[in-house]
């Protein structure tokens, strides 16, 4: 077993967990967009960050690819993950504004701007459709090409890949094919539609150790009642 603390409880957990897995056992949230169930974590839409260390020798990292360490310190929503968090979804936004789970991710961490130039890319690059084919549906019929601003994803020569099965593992677990949201003007990234109240609490944390991690938020829900 390894100890380690992670917004400030004392805990053990298996030799070889993730920080992520750590978290999510003991009830702690945190958003994930690439990761999944089944699949080798990835990485890539970095929404994951937690921040570790202590005092002034402190550094985000992907809690999906983070190993448990010995005597580790986590937070999993300290006020540098939480800006972080809302930075990286408005990149997200402004690759993929149409997508309903980028769109409920945003709504849910309340972010009610988006300060980037749109691309209407789409595709954000998380690798769930390359990891899907090869390692659920053990084709191995898409995968990575290029560097930079040139990476995508597609076929070989983008020719037919004769190893393809129509399977449509990939769309399924796309998160820009999925559900849609009905956004057609620039100046309206974000809908808002599904946004929740603002947690009372979360801008008063003196030491910016700390913010608001319960889902739902104890507060909001009193508040609402």
């Amino acid at each position: 077993m390894i100890n380690l603390t992670i917004n400030g409880l004392d805990v053990s957990v298996e030799n070889g967990s993730t920080v992520l897995e750590a978290a999510k056992f003991l009830g702690f949230p945190i958003p994930t967009l690439c990761d999944m169930e089944g699949l080798t974590p990835y990485g890539a839409c970095r929404l994951c960050v937690v921040e570790i260390g202590e005092g002034t020798r402190t550094k985000l990292v992907t809690s999906c690819t983070y190993k448990a360490e010995e005597g580790l310190f986590v937070r999993t929503a300290s006020r540098r993950v939480v800006r972080a968090r809302k930075m990286i979804l408005e990149l997200l936004l402004a690759s993929s504004p149409q997508s309903k789970i980028i769109q409920d991710l945003a709504s849910e961490h309340h972010v009610q701007q988006q300060r980037f130039r749109q691309e209407h890319e789409d595709c954000i690059l998380c690798g769930l459709c390359v990891r899907m084919c090869k390692e659920q549906m053990v084709a191995g019929a898409i995968g990575f090409r290029g560097r930079g601003q040139e990476r995508s994803i597609g076929t070989p020569f983008d020719m037919k890949s004769e190893e393809c099965r129509l399977c449509g593992g990939c769309i399924y677990v796309c998160p820009a094919c999925t559900l849609r949201c009905t956004f057609t003007e620039p100046d309206k990234a974000i809908c808002g539609g599904c946004a929740n109240l603002a947690p009372p609490c979360v801008e008063k944390d003196p030491f910016e150790d700390m913010m608001c991690y319960m889902s739902p938020c104890v507060a909001c829900e009193i508040k609402k009642d």
